[in-house]
C-alpha cells in the first residue's frame, strides 16, 4: 500500500505550539528544518537543465510543471511559486513525520494549537526519531497512537516570499496519479483554510485532488495510467469499508463500556487485521493495507475518516456552485471563516 489515503496533504505545525513539552525547541527544530529544506531547493528549470539530473526524474518535473500550471488555470488554485522548484531529500518517502493520538476508549484526536496554523489534530517532525520519542511519551499515559511518514505539507503560503513550497522526491515516487493528487491536495490547503478544522480542511482537499485529477484526465488521457489507479482505488475502498466498519462496531462496544469493553476492543481489531491479511492471499495489492492493520488502533481509524469522511458533502457543494471552481473555492473560503459550532450546523466538520 502506498498509505496515500492515509498521508495525503499531511501539514507540520511549522510554526510554535501550546503543549506540555518544549515548546520553544520544538518551534526551532520546525522552523530550522523548514528553511534547511527550503535553501536546497532549486527552479525546475535548473534540475532540467542539469545531465546529472536522472531522465525518469526530468519527465517527472516536466509533468509536474503541466500539472502546476493545469491547476491554476484550470481549478482555480494558486498561481504562486510554491511547486516549481524541487529539493532532493535522504528520505525519498517521507518529508517529516507526524504523530496523532485518541483516547483508549474514544475517536476523538487529540489536538495542539499553534499561532499561524491554528489548531490541529497531529503533531510533526522532521525526524523519525522525534516523532517517536513523542509516540512513546503518549503511549505511556494510555493513548492510541499513531506515527506516519508524511510524503507533502503545506505552510499555506506562508512561505512563498522565500520561493515556495518545493516538489520534494516523496511527490514523484508513485507516478504521475499521485503526483496530480498531491500537488492539487496541498494547492487547496493555500485556497481555503479552516483554523479549527483538520476534518474540513482535509476533506475539502481530499475534493480537490479527486475532481482535479478525473478533469485532469479528460484533459489528458492516460488509459495505462488510469486503469492501475482504478484498482488501487478500488482496493482502497474495500479497505476502508472494512475500516469504518471496525469503527462502527468499536464505537458501540465504547459507548456500552464496561469491564469486557477492552477485551472486546483487542477482538475487534483481532478481527479487523486477520480479515485485511486474508486479502493478500488472493491479491498482493493489500500487502499495504494488512500492514497498516497489524498496528491499526483508535488513531488510525479516527484518522482515517478526518481525510475523507466528508468529502460528498463537498462534491455535493461544487455541484451547487455550477461547477465553478472560483465559485466553490470562495464558498469553502467562506465556510472557513465560521465557527466549527456553525459549520456543524451547516454539515460540516
Amino acid at each position: 500500500m502506498r498509505r496515500r489515503g492515509l498521508l495525503l496533504l499531511s501539514a507540520p505545525a511549522l510554526l510554535g505550539g501550546c503543549a506540555v513539552w518544549n515548546e520553544w525547541g520544538y518551534r526551532a527544530q520546525a522552523v530550522n528544518g523548514h528553511l534547511s529544506l527550503l535553501s536546497r531547493a532549486r527552479p525546475i528549470a535548473h534540475w532540467l537543465a542539469d545531465p546529472a539530473t536522472p531522465e525518469a526524474i526530468k519527465a517527472q518535473l516536466r509533468l509536474a510543471l503541466r500539472l502546476r500550471q493545469f491547476a491554476s488555470q484550470q481549478l482555480a488554485l494558486p498561481d504562486n511559486p510554491s511547486y516549481q522548484r524541487y529539493a532532493e531529500l535522504p528520505d525519498p518517502a517521507a518529508v517529516v513525520w507526524n504523530v496523532v493520538a485518541a483516547p483508549a476508549a474514544s475517536f476523538q484526536l487529540r489536538t495542539w494549537c499553534f499561532p499561524v496554523m491554528g489548531c490541529v489534530a497531529y503533531r510533526g517532525y522532521w525526524t523519525r526519531a522525534e516523532a517517536e520519542q513523542l509516540a512513546q511519551e503518549l503511549q505511556r499515559e494510555g493513548w492510541d497512537v499513531y506515527r506516519y511518514g508524511v510524503p507533502a505539507y503545506s505552510t499555506l503560503g506562508y512561505s512563498n516570499w522565500l520561493g515556495g513550497d518545493p516538489l520534494l522526491p516523496s511527490f514523484l515516487r508513485w507516478g504521475p496519479a499521485e503526483l496530480a493528487r498531491l500537488l492539487f491536495h496541498e494547492l487547496a490547503h493555500q485556497r481555503a483554510y479552516a483554523s479549527d478544522g483538520t476534518a474540513f480542511n482535509e476533506n475539502y482537499a481530499t475534493f480537490v485532488e479527486r475532481e482535479g485529477l478525473a478533469q485532469w484526465w479528460q484533459a489528458e488521457p492516460d488509459p495505462q495510467t488510469q486503469a492501475r489507479d482504478a484498482e488501487q482505488a478500488q482496493r482502497r475502498s474495500r479497505w476502508r469499508e472494512l475500516a469504518l466498519a471496525c469503527k462502527a462496531d468499536l464505537q458501540a462496544i465504547y459507548r456500552a463500556g464496561g469491564e469486557a469493553s477492552a477485551a472486546r476492543k483487542a477482538e475487534r481489531l483481532t478481527q479487523l487485521r486477520t480479515t485485511l491479511e486474508a486479502l493478500v492471499n488472493s491479491d498482493p495489492g493489500f500487502a499495504g493495507y494488512a500492514r497498516w492493520g497489524r498496528e491499526a488502533n483508535n488513531a488510525h481509524l479516527a484518522l482515517l475518516s478526518t481525510y475523507s469522511g466528508q468529502v460528498d458533502r463537498f462534491a455535493a457543494l461544487f455541484q451547487a456552485q455550477g461547477r465553478d471552481w472560483p465559485r466553490f473555492h470562495a464558498e469553502v473560503a467562506r465556510l472557513a471563516q465560521l465557527t466549527r459550532t456553525e459549520r456543524l450546523t451547516l454539515g460540516f466538520d
